[in-house]
């Protein structure tokens, strides 16, 4: 239990010391007006408060990554639980902080309109592409989930589910932003509060089960995976949301558009992932505990996240908590699959140029999207999850260097997101180099330092061309 409390505390903490750090690096300005109110149009800019904001922030990007990644994570030991704490605070909330508030001083633009501006045309149009398969792989992985959970929880066919998330879906994407979105949240996050809450007490108080059982504090930097999975680079791909994700950076422009103050910025963006990390820090523990360590895990798991979720649920909170809390599991990933549609969407249309005031032109990008989808969920799930895994932590990366860049252009303590930037970028490129299924199957030593070589020169390049070189077109004081 101390292990877990301070894991938790240092989450906690990390908010309020070096988020506002960070929110002091990047300067913020209460008198600005934000887009919320400039670009006003009741349709996706829609003022919201400080409490609702963060609430909807939070479900956006809490799907079903921060669960399943970090029970997948937890086969590899304790070590999975530092990852989480350290990669939410120094990575993952940095990360969100800045994909909102630069979204917030750039008229709520979309994360590939950022990267042009700050990385160039190239990254902007690797981003137009990067982030619509990204959102695709999100929407379809957010809707199998959950559909394949009902579908165990009450026997019923899961084509039954899909079909029925899906119109959801689509009727989420199109409508005003605060008609459901704005309106239902509220309930799902306190089924999330719940669900979180009430598994880790009962975890706690069990008489059966022993929270982290037999581990000591060498087991936290030891890799215990029963699989003979290598910990480096794979863990930092597993666990993505939770510690740091790319698909947030897809969200975050949705609240920036809704954010009033500039001010809320550090509770909406850094507060939500530094809760996200409290989710995955939960379920790692959970992972890790009721099965009795990582041989147990495996077992019980049986290649299958949801199974974990299922049994944990059901033999922690007996029958009638158990479907409350995998509820709650279902809800995480359907708030956030109907704001990836959604994300798609507004993407498309700043590419087209296409105001969406108008419910024919939003169904226009809409429908496309939602064909794609339908197609990509006949794929086999445990393809597209690795798939999504490297697409996310992939767009992290260009997140992150878009976050460098503009502060290397204000002359600014960059090293807040060049550090992570450069962390990533090495385990992007360590990982599809190394990867027998989706890359070279490269030997690791080899792989790993051609991701050295290609992160030093990638942040020599970008510190050179963009260091002092201004930002033109944004007015940084009001």
């Amino acid at each position: 239990m101390m292990w877990f409390l301070m894991c938790v505390g240092l989450l906690i903490g990390g908010y309020f010391v070096y988020g506002a750090f960070v929110e002091k690096v990047f300067g913020i300005n209460a008198q600005r007006q934000t887009p919320a109110f400039t670009k006003t149009d009741g349709v996706d800019f829609v003022p919201m408060s400080k409490g609702k904001v963060y609430l909807i922030q939070l479900l956006n990007i809490a799907g079903v990554g921060p669960i399943f990644g970090p029970i997948l994570g937890a086969l590899y030991g304790p070590a999975a639980m530092l990852w989480i704490v350290f990669g939410c605070i120094f990575a993952g909330a940095v990360h969100d902080y800045f994909s909102g508030m630069l979204s917030v001083r750039n008229g709520g633009q979309s994360v590939p309109n950022l990267a042009g501006k700050y990385l160039g045309k190239g990254a902007k149009h690797f981003m137009n592409v990067f982030a619509i398969i990204l959102l695709l792989l999100v929407g379809v992985v957010f809707i199998s989930a959950p559909a394949g959970l009902l579908g165990k929880l009450t026997g019923w066919d899961v084509s039954i589910f899909l079909g029925v998330i899906f119109a959801y879906y689509l009727i989420a994407t199109i409508v005003p932003v605060d008609k459901i979105i704005g309106r239902l949240y509220p309930f799902f996050g306190a089924l999330l509060l719940f669900m979180s809450i009430g598994l880790t007490i009962a975890i706690i108080v069990s008489s059966e089960h022993t929270l982290l059982p037999g581990f000591e504090a060498g087991d936290f930097l030891t890799n215990l995976n029963p699989n003979d999975m290598p910990l480096w680079p794979a863990l930092f791909i597993t666990i993505a949301c939770g510690a740091v994700s790319g698909f947030h950076a897809t969200q975050s422009p949705l609240m920036a558009r809704c954010v009033e103050n500039e001010s809320n910025g550090r509770f909406v963006f850094f507060g939500a992932m530094i809760g996200e990390g409290v989710i995955a820090l939960i379920w790692c523990a959970i992972a890790l505990s009721f099965f009795g360590g990582v041989e147990g895990l495996n077992a019980g798991m049986a290649g299958n996240p949801a199974n974990v979720v299922y049994e944990a649920s059901t033999g922690l909170l007996g029958a009638v908590g158990g479907f409350m809390a995998i509820l709650g599991v279902i809800v995480l990933p359907i708030t956030s699959g109907d704001t990836a549609f959604r994300s798609a969407r507004l993407i498309l249309s700043e590419f087209f140029k296409m105001p969406q005031t108008e419910l024919p032109k939003r169904l226009m990008l809409a429908i496309p999207l939602f064909i794609m989808g339908a197609i990509l969920t006949q794929v086999d799930f445990g393809v597209i999850w690795r798939y999504f895994g490297v697409a996310n932590q992939t767009t992290a990366v260009m997140m992150l260097w878009t976050a460098s860049a503009y502060l290397l252009r204000h002359n600014k303590f960059h090293w807040i997101c060049t550090a992570p930037a450069m962390f990533m970028t090495t385990v992007v490129v360590s990982f599809l180099l190394s990867s027998q299924t989706l890359g070279a199957g490269l030997p690791i030593t080899v792989s790993t330092i051609a991701g050295i070589v290609t992160t030093a020169v990638l942040a020599s390049l970008i510190i050179i061309k963009t260091k002092g070189k201004g930002d033109e077109g944004v007015i940084e004081e009001a």
